[in-house]
Protein backbone atom coordinates (compact mmCIF):
# COMPACT_ATOMS: atom_id res chain seq x y z
CA UNK A 1 0.00 0.00 0.00
CA UNK A 2 2.95 2.45 0.61
CA UNK A 3 4.08 1.90 -2.86
CA UNK A 4 0.84 2.57 -4.19
CA UNK A 5 0.51 5.98 -1.53
CA UNK A 6 4.01 6.64 -2.83
CA UNK A 7 3.63 6.50 -6.89
CA UNK A 8 2.26 10.08 -8.75
CA UNK A 9 -1.42 10.25 -9.71
CA UNK A 10 -0.57 9.52 -13.63
CA UNK A 11 2.06 5.97 -12.53
CA UNK A 12 -1.53 4.65 -10.62
CA UNK A 13 -3.71 5.96 -13.63
CA UNK A 14 -1.00 4.13 -15.93
CA UNK A 15 -1.05 1.15 -13.39
CA UNK A 16 -4.77 1.10 -13.10
CA UNK A 17 -5.63 1.03 -16.73
CA UNK A 18 -2.79 -2.20 -17.38
CA UNK A 19 -4.50 -4.12 -14.13
CA UNK A 20 -7.99 -3.50 -16.26
CA UNK A 21 -7.07 -4.93 -19.09
CA UNK A 22 -4.91 -7.88 -17.95
CA UNK A 23 -7.55 -8.97 -15.61
CA UNK A 24 -10.07 -8.61 -18.83
CA UNK A 25 -7.93 -10.73 -20.61
CA UNK A 26 -7.53 -13.60 -17.62
CA UNK A 27 -10.75 -13.52 -17.54
CA UNK A 28 -11.68 -13.94 -21.02
CA UNK A 29 -9.47 -16.57 -20.92
CA UNK A 30 -10.73 -18.68 -18.30
CA UNK A 31 -14.51 -18.37 -19.85
CA UNK A 32 -13.21 -19.52 -22.99
CA UNK A 33 -12.13 -23.16 -20.49
CA UNK A 34 -8.86 -22.31 -20.75
CA UNK A 35 -6.37 -23.10 -17.57
CA UNK A 36 -4.31 -20.06 -15.87
CA UNK A 37 -0.99 -20.64 -15.10
CA UNK A 38 -1.90 -18.97 -11.70
CA UNK A 39 -5.46 -19.25 -10.37
CA UNK A 40 -4.97 -16.53 -7.64
CA UNK A 41 -3.60 -13.95 -10.08
CA UNK A 42 -7.78 -13.16 -10.71
CA UNK A 43 -7.98 -12.43 -7.00
CA UNK A 44 -4.55 -10.71 -6.67
CA UNK A 45 -5.35 -8.04 -9.35
CA UNK A 46 -8.71 -6.80 -7.90
CA UNK A 47 -7.20 -6.51 -4.93
CA UNK A 48 -4.41 -4.39 -6.26
CA UNK A 49 -7.13 -2.38 -8.11
CA UNK A 50 -9.47 -1.64 -5.39
CA UNK A 51 -6.11 -0.73 -3.27
CA UNK A 52 -5.56 1.70 -5.93
CA UNK A 53 -8.61 3.01 -6.15
CA UNK A 54 -9.18 3.88 -2.30
CA UNK A 55 -5.93 6.00 -2.10
CA UNK A 56 -7.28 7.56 -5.32
CA UNK A 57 -10.61 8.34 -3.40
CA UNK A 58 -8.75 8.99 -0.12
CA UNK A 59 -6.78 11.79 -2.29
CA UNK A 60 -10.36 13.07 -3.25
CA UNK A 61 -11.49 13.32 0.22
CA UNK A 62 -8.30 15.37 1.43
CA UNK A 63 -8.78 17.72 -1.22
CA UNK A 64 -11.92 18.67 -0.55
Amino acid sequence: MSEIRSMSKEDREKKLSELRVELMKLRTKVRAKGSIENPKAIREIRKTIARILTVQNEEKVKKK
